[in-house]
């Protein structure tokens, strides 16, 4: 049985997700969120010495990592709707966006949220330097670097319903989190054809049948 180590407001949704529409039967094991530092508590590290969440268990095996995680899962269920696409060219589509989720597009988004809330945490006398920085920071790398991704993504998603292949993949799976960020987060303006991918998705059955049993999960930023 894939037991789901399962840590509130993280990206180990995404694995709830593609287990229901996969369909295969998994348990879920709860962890919260230190509510002063909203940091992964220490009982995950007794399953993975990182002590983050996504990470499973099936079995004896542990893995970890999203992308590693999704993959393992997709090829565990065997040659089935979400498996990568057989055609060369859009299969190597497919493993830039598995790839691209966790490598170029959320460092940014997470570079956004930790330089934004350095200002709140800084003592009072240098709270004036940590907001300059922190508009600076964004003004010359953080924001012109999101709007160049922000405007990829749309043309990339413009007149399409999923990312590759027609269908929803391993790579929708991949990207939820990051496009949910984004949409929360601000930033740049989202353009319609990012909004519309994340609604497609949070509509699916199996997304909300993946929420019901996860329990608390928003995005904050």
């Amino acid at each position: 049985m894939i037991v789901v180590h399962h840590l509130e407001h993280s990206r180990s949704q995404r694995i709830l997700w593609l287990l229901e529409e996969l369909g295969m039967p998994y348990e879920i094991k709860r962890y919260a969120r230190d509510p002063k530092t909203m940091l992964a508590p220490p009982e995950l590290r007794a399953v993975h010495p990182l002590g983050k969440s996504p990470v499973i268990t099936d079995g004896a095996r542990v893995v970890a990592e999203s992308a590693a995680i999704v993959e393992y899962l997709i090829e565990k269920h065997g040659d089935g709707p979400l498996s990568p696409p057989s055609d060369p060219d859009a299969r190597l589509d497919h493993r830039y966006w598995m790839h691209y989720a966790e490598g170029s597009l959320m460092p940014l988004l997470v570079m956004k949220l930790l330089f934004g809330a350095v200002p709140a945490k800084a003592p009072l006398f240098i709270r004036p330097i940590a907001k300059a920085i922190d508009r600076q920071v964004n003004a010359l790398y953080i924001g012109p670097s999101l709007e160049r991704h922000v405007g990829a993504l749309a043309t990339a998603l413009q007149g399409k319903t999923w990312l590759v292949d027609d269908r929803l993949t391993g790579a929708d799976i991949m990207m939820s989190f990051p496009l949910e960020a984004l949409c929360a987060r601000g930033g740049p303006a989202i353009p319609q054809a990012i909004k519309d991918h994340v609604q497609r998705f949070q509509a699916r059955p199996a997304y909300r049948a993946a929420l019901q049993r996860g329990g608390p999960y928003a995005i904050l930023g």
